[in-house]
């Protein structure tokens, strides 16, 4: 037999803080690093527009483009195949004889399919499927070995506490030494985002900052966060804000794919507490932190009902689909402005911040009526952070069928507004129509008359829809 491990890079594409690739090279003597662009991941969902976006796919590409250079300077290549994992993978170890497979451990049902399919190909010629636990702050291991998946707290402060005060951050591993690929080994080229199916975006210069994927530019957004600018120290209180790149980390994206781990971060604010400042805010970045672990954690204990109409607490589901009004909310067309701002933020660019989410989400669930899971959908196909549990899990906790100790949550958008956009300069860069509106009615063109819709340039059904909602019954209560 030879001396060769496959790894499966999944979501987990950085040289550092890689478990999977760290043990491979320690195991064997030449190491193959694959990734599978798989065909599933940009069908069509039931909802008619397909599963990965222009701009995840375009972030992905630039992903696996900088884990080529990287692992080129160890020595060694990635393999890209299109097609499934579980059929490449299994002709990869069966044509160089590996050894083992390594990967990373996922945590939802597709992704457990083909980790199933792949060890049942696997079985066939006696090469075991080896997974590892890299994805978040705090092991899986060492919460279960304290606390069964089964009975995780279902209320997030329960689990933080818990977290907090039981649970230890364990070391991140260093980058790997060289690695030796085996003769003969075909890398493959990495697609355009048009053999995709995919046409590439056109940039926005309204977006918040330009998103490049890979571990490379990871790090350099943590360096410039923390050490360049300064800002976590104050990121409490300016991470609701709306505009620009630097109220927040904007870490997320390459959390997503694993351009950067969880720990990796945590140490790096750890030694920015001891070397700067210590303070409200520097704890909170690792409260986010937390909420994507207890997010991931909950998508193990509850399995597919994370996706399904009912969601966690199985409800009954209580909204509709009609197509022509969920393309309204897609679309940035509900005629209420600052939905409208968010979505065509979304729409532009592949991102939307927190508080925006938030909002539209509930307006979806809530105002409109409509059926979460499209809004979940349309997040997954545009989101440049998607990630998976963290997505499914927010959408249950909108939804009222999650994780949410508090019941009938709702966000009320005019007083969101009054504390988020009071001015209306979020509204007026992503709705320019409204541009000229007085910052009294900015957020409510609904209510001027006849006369002052000419007046100020926005007749309603002409330059701006009328509302999709019947604002005369508009809730008036609410976060």
């Amino acid at each position: 037999m030879s001396n060769t491990i496959i790894v499966w890079f999944r979501n987990d594409l950085r040289i550092r803080d890689n478990e999977a690739l760290y043990r491979a090279v320690q195991d064997a003597q030449t190491v193959i690093p694959v990734y599978c662009i798989d065909p599933r991941q940009f069908a069509k969902t039931p909802f008619g527009f397909t599963k990965t976006g222009p701009f995840r796919a375009q972030f992905l590409l630039q992903c696996l483009h900088d884990l080529r250079y990287s692992l080129q300077d160890l020595g060694a290549d990635l393999v890209v195949k299109t097609g499934k994992p579980e059929e490449i993978i299994f002709a990869l170890a069966k044509y160089h004889k590996a050894k083992a497979v390594y990967c990373h451990q996922e945590a939802t049902d597709e992704e457990y399919r083909v980790e199933d399919a792949l060890i049942n190909h696997l079985d066939t010629i006696d090469v075991p499927l080896e997974m590892f636990w890299g994805s978040t702050l705090y092991h899986y291991d060492d919460l279960t070995a304290l606390l069964p998946i089964e009975n995780l707290p279902d209320v997030f402060t329960q689990f933080r506490q818990f977290a907090e005060t039981r649970l230890q951050v364990r070391p991140t591993y260093p980058v790997p030494p060289p690695i030796t690929l085996p003769p003969n080994v075909q890398t493959g080229s990495i697609p355009a985002l048009q053999e995709l199916g995919l046409t590439p975006p056109t940039p926005d210069a309204r977006a918040v900052m330009p998103f490049t994927g890979g571990e490379t530019a990871a790090l350099l957004r943590l360096k410039y966060y923390l050490w360049e600018k300064d800002l976590l120290k104050s990121y409490e209180e300016t991470r609701n804000r709306l505009i620009g790149g630097d109220y927040s980390s904007k870490l997320s994206a390459w959390l997503a794919l694993g351009c950067i781990s969880p720990r990796t971060i945590y140490e790096e604010v750890q030694r920015y507490e001891q070397e700067r400042v210590k303070n409200k805010s520097t704890y909170w970045l690792i409260f986010e932190l937390l909420w994507r672990d207890y997010f991931r954690f909950v998508a193990v204990k509850y399995g597919n009902h994370l996706f399904k109409p009912g969601g966690l607490k199985q409800l009954p589901p209580n909204t509709t689909y009609q197509p022509a009004l969920f393309e309204r909310w897609a679309k940035g067309q509900t005629g209420i402005p600052f939905i409208d701002a968010n979505m065509r933020e979304l729409n532009a660019t592949g991102f939307m911040s927190n508080r925006g989410r938030q909002n539209a989400a509930s307006f979806l669930v809530k105002d409109m009526k409509q059926n979460w899971q499209a809004g979940a959908a349309w997040f997954e196909h545009l989101l440049i952070d998607y990630d998976v549990c963290s997505n499914y899990g927010n959408w249950n906790y909108i939804a009222g069928i999650g994780n949410d100790p508090r019941q009938d949550r709702y966000f009320n958008v005019l007083s969101q507004t009054a504390k988020y956009d009071a001015k209306g300069e979020f509204v007026k860069l992503w709705c320019p129509e409204l541009r000229k509106l007085p910052s009294g009615r900015i957020h409510e063109p609904y209510l001027l008359q006849p006369p002052e819709q000419r007046y100020v340039g926005v007749v309603l059904g002409v330059q701006y829809p009328h509302p999709c909602i019947d604002i005369t019954h508009w809730r008036a209560t609410g976060k």
